[in-house]
């Protein structure tokens, strides 16, 4: 329990440092919920080894956060699940109800009394962790300083090991997913406009379109992902594996 206390100081301190050092930042704020949900895809797509996370599934409860963007997140951490050999997560002992009720996520997980911030790592190169330490709709901050990111490595490390098994959790294996269609090819330029946050219109101008074809290419992408909304639209994406 120590060497885990010690660990989490050890963290905050090296993200205090980082972000008060004007010429070598801590990370990337990311605000908004259209940045933020690209943000979280981009970590998805990206996974490919490790995941660890501080993870607190009922933190959410009580806040007016959308339906769609909660659904996002889920299908990208799902993504990233998916992708990663070895899964972590660290859930504090108050989710334990909400766990035992149904609440399923693969991989290993472990139960502590506490979790110092909820944070995600993805292939101890890239951690995001909200700029509040509670909640990632209110937006986050990614960080890929070695030297931080190596902190919270350790950090969750240390916490892992004062944790106990958490075997309730285990998820059984996921449906079988619908045979993959591919992404229109004029239509991958559209999804990562999309899943950038940027406006329309910068998009567009991005892209060489004009504004209607650009528009037109967007319903054209969300008719091929079955969807209306565009929060549901990246989380579809994610889901087929098209981020």
């Amino acid at each position: 329990m120590a060497e885990s206390a010690g660990s989490v100081m050890l963290a905050r301190s090296a993200m205090n440092r980082a972000v008060t050092e004007g010429q070598r930042p801590a990370g990337r704020p990311v605000r908004g919920a259209r940045r933020i949900s690209a943000a979280l895809a981009g970590l998805a797509a990206s996974t490919r080894h490790e995941l660890l996370t501080f993870d607190d599934p009922v933190a959410s409860a009580g806040f007016a956060i959308p339906e769609p963007f909660l659904e996002l997140a889920g299908a990208c951490m799902r993504a990233a699940v998916e992708r990663a050999e070895e899964v972590r997560r660290i859930v504090p002992r108050h989710a334990l109800p909400r766990l035992e009720g149904g609440l399923r996520f693969p991989g290993r997980a472990r139960l502590a009394e506490a979790i110092p911030f909820k944070m995600i790592v993805v292939d101890r190169t890239v951690a995001a962790i909200p700029l509040d330490l509670e909640l990632l709709y209110n937006g986050l901050l990614l960080i890929r300083d070695p030297v931080v990111v190596q902190t919270l490595v350790r950090t969750h490390h240390a916490s892992w090991a004062a944790a106990e098994e958490l075997t309730c959790a285990a998820a059984p294996p996921p449906p079988s997913p619908p045979p993959p269609c591919e992404l229109p090819s004029q239509l991958r330029p559209v999804l990562d406009a999309l899943l950038s946050g940027v406006t329309d219109e910068t998009a567009a101008a991005r892209l060489g379109m004009s504004a209607r074809t650009y528009s037109r290419r967007v319903g054209e992408l969300m008719a091929a992902l079955g969807t209306t909304s565009r929060f549901r639209a990246g989380a579809e994406a994610a889901r087929r594996g098209w981020v």
